[in-house]
């Protein structure tokens, strides 16, 4: 698979699509991650994302089984050295049936080192290679967070730093002040990304849709890579049966997925394909994090790597 650099010159190469966890333990049984896991890694997939957050929200979920499953893989196939793993803290839910995002945890600095432990242990490595913030926490003073993370840089327990769920302006202060402190900083931006642009004014509660000030101020910072969830909208781009989710439910989506099929079918792939090559070619380009429960699914997504769109045809995705 194309490999390619996140977090500027001085940051890491990973695979063009990241392998998301989230269901893996939950959901998706182990048997079956183990396989998805498996095929990825062959195929040339080196980036894999998880957080301490999944799965919480299932019957007697935890938060704790995708980076168990994770840690068990990787023993299990002894790849640490092939992989760059990323993880998140900040959002579990304290206690776990507490009303979330009122409940999360935050991003403290006990919080962010006693989480980045338990992490570490779950993961069964000694290292985290991308570390991220999953959601924001104004309560905690910025300045305490930004701290934290850099001192898990400084000690070598984390490589690089994220935020995922963020604004762009905290993104910029958090940056700012770490500079001016002489600490590592936020260098990805994890945040929801798809085709169908959301109707305006949509709310996602604390996940939100990335906005053009995002995508404007991430094209202006050559170290800072973006990355996209959610891009497929859970088979809604190419399942009829699927509903679009109500925040993209607007008169300007039949447009898009009616050029996202006229366009699959004239280059001989999927609306997934043409959906992931077209945030893969943007600008700024968009690093997929794509969430599957098949390995049926994981080959639909890895061919998008390839998959050639000229000029014209995101110019006409573009446009529609």
């Amino acid at each position: 698979m194309r490999q390619l650099r996140i977090g500027g010159d001085r940051g890491l190469d990973v695979s063009a699509l990241c392998l998301g966890g989230m269901h893996f333990g939950t959901s998706t049984d182990e048997a079956t991650a183990f396989a998805v896991l498996d095929r990825f890694l062959e195929a040339g997939g080196t980036f894999i994302d998880t957080a301490n957050t999944y799965a919480f929200w299932p019957e007697g979920g935890t938060g704790e089984e995708s980076e168990e499953l994770i840690g068990r893989w990787l023993r299990s196939r002894g790849v640490r050295d092939r992989v760059v793993l990323a993880t998140k803290v900040g959002a579990l839910p304290v206690p776990l049936d507490a009303p979330w995002p009122e409940a999360a945890e935050g991003l403290s600095a006990e919080v962010i080192g006693r989480q980045a432990k338990a992490s570490l242990e779950r993961l069964g490595t000694d290292r985290i290679d991308l570390y991220y913030a999953h959601i924001e926490d104004r309560h905690t003073p910025l300045e305490e967070t930004v701290a934290a993370f850099g001192e898990l840089v400084e000690h070598g327990t984390v490589r690089l730093l994220g935020c995922s769920n963020h604004a762009a302006w905290r993104i910029e202060r958090a940056r700012t002040l770490a500079r001016e402190a002489g600490v590592a900083g936020y260098t990805c931006v994890q945040q929801r990304a798809t085709y169908p642009r959301p109707r305006p004014g949509a709310d996602f509660g604390v996940n939100p849709h990335v906005s053009d000030e995002l995508l404007d101020y991430v094209a202006a910072e050559p170290d800072l890579t973006l990355l996209g969830y959610s891009t497929l909208l859970g088979g809604a781009l190419s399942r009829p049966d699927r509903p679009v989710p109500e925040q993209y439910d607007h008169p300007g989506t039949p447009a898009r997925l009616a050029a996202l099929a006229r366009i699959a079918d004239e280059v001989g792939a999927t609306p997934n394909q043409v959906a992931l090559a077209w945030l893969m070619r943007g600008t700024p380009a968009v690093l997929p994090v794509i969430g599957v429960s098949s390995v049926a699914q994981l080959e639909e997504c890895l061919a998008a790597v390839d998959l050639e769109l000229d000029p014209g045809h995101l110019a006409r995705l573009d446009a529609a």
